[in-house]
C-alpha cells in the first residue's frame, strides 16, 4: 500500500487553506468564557465545537494535550474524541504534547501518538530534543514510514529558551564554526528526511516573535522544512508579520493561533476563524 507522506498532505492543506493552524487550548479561563464546566466533559465539548468551526475553513488544528491531560483518563478520552473528530473532518491534527526521551521510551510515545489506529492517533506530534537530536530517532523513524510527521522544538519564543537554544556547540563537537544548539538539532533531525524540493515531514517549532539570525537558522537551511510557528495572535505577531518574519519560508509555515480565536466564544468562533484565515490568505497572495 502506498503511503502519502505527512509533508505532502501538509503541502496540500497549506495550498488549499493557507497557513492558519487553530490551537485547541481549553484552559480554565476559556472554559469560563464559553460557559463550560471545568471537567473532562467541558474540554470535550470545547474541543468538538472548535473542530466543527475549523472544518472547511482551515487545514490544521493543534490540540494542547496538557489541558485535556489535567482531567486524567477522562481527559484523555475527551482528547481521543476531539482528535478523531478532527481527522474525520479532514483536518490535519498536530498533537502538542512535547514528548522527549530515549530508546524504547521514545518508541512508546511514537506508538501512542503516531501509530495508525492508536486511540490517540494524530498526524504529527511536537517533540523535545534536549536529550540530543539523536534521542528522537525512534519517534522519527517510526513516523515517516506510516505517513506521520513530527515538529521538533528548535527556536522557541519563550525568553528562557534563548540561552539554551542560542548556545554554541563546543568546537570539538561542532560540525561548523559558530554552530548553535538550535542549528545542530535542526541538522540532526532533518537528516532523517531531507527532500530536495518538496516539503519534508520532519518539521521544527520556531517562534513567530524571535530573530532567527540569533539561532543561526537561515532560509537555505530550512528550505524544505515545515515550520510550526506559535506566537501569532495573542502573543503579538500578526498575519502581516508572516512574510516579514519568515521571508521565502512563509509558504512552509503553520501560523498557530489559539487565544486570539478561542476567546471569541462559541457563537463567534467560526466567523473569527474565517476572518483570520482570509487575512492570512490575503497576505500569502491567495
Amino acid at each position: 500500500m502506498t503511503v502519502t507522506s505527512f509533508g505532502s498532505r501538509l503541502r496540500r492543506a497549506l495550498d488549499a487553506y493557507g497557513p492558519l493552524c487553530v490551537g485547541i487550548d481549553p484552559h480554565e479561563a476559556l472554559l469560563d468564557v464559553w460557559g463550560l464546566p471545568q471537567t473532562a466533559e467541558g474540554v470535550r465539548a470545547f474541543g468538538l465545537a472548535t473542530v466543527e468551526a475549523a472544518a472547511g475553513r482551515v487545514g490544521m488544528v493543534k490540540p494542547q494535550v496538557s489541558f485535556f491531560e489535567r482531567f486524567g483518563s477522562r481527559g484523555f478520552a475527551a482528547l481521543e474524541d476531539v482528535m478523531s473528530a478532527a481527522r474525520a473532518a479532514g483536518l490535519l491534527v498536530v498533537a502538542d504534547a512535547k514528548r522527549g526521551d530515549i530508546g524504547t521510551t521514545m518508541a512508546g510515545y511514537a506508538q501512542a501518538w503516531l501509530e495508525p489506529g492508536a486511540p490517540l492517533e494524530a498526524d504529527a506530534l511536537t517533540i523535545s530534543p534536549y536529550l540530543g537530536g539523536g534521542s528522537l530517532a525512534e519517534a522519527i523513524t517510526r513516523a515517516l514510514p506510516v505517513g506521520k510527521g513530527v515538529f521538533v522544538l528548535a527556536a522557541t519564543s519563550n525568553p528562557e529558551g534563548a540561552p539554551v537554544q542560542q548556545a554554541l556547540v563546543p568546537a570539538a563537537l561542532a560540525t561548523t564554526q559558530g554552530e548553535t544548539t538550535a542549528l545542530r538539532i535542526t541538522r540532526d533531525v532533518t537528516a532523517y528526511d531531507a527532500p530536495e524540493s518538496e516539503l519534508g515531514s520532519v518539521g521544527l517549532v520556531i517562534g513567530a516573535t524571535i530573530d532567527r539570525a540569533g539561532f543561526a537558522l537561515d532560509d537555505d537551511t530550512l528550505r524544505t522544512v515545515p515550520l510550526l510557528a506559535p506566537g501569532f495572535g495573542a502573543q503579538g505577531a500578526t498575519p502581516a508579520d508572516l512574510r516579514a518574519r519568515f521571508g521565502t519560508l512563509a509558504g512552509n509555515v503553520l501560523a498557530s493561533e489559539s487565544r486570539s480565536i478561542l476567546s471569541a466564544g462559541p457563537d463567534r468562533i467560526a466567523a473569527t476563524i474565517e476572518e483570520r484565515a482570509a487575512r492570512y490568505q490575503e497576505v500569502m497572495g491567495g
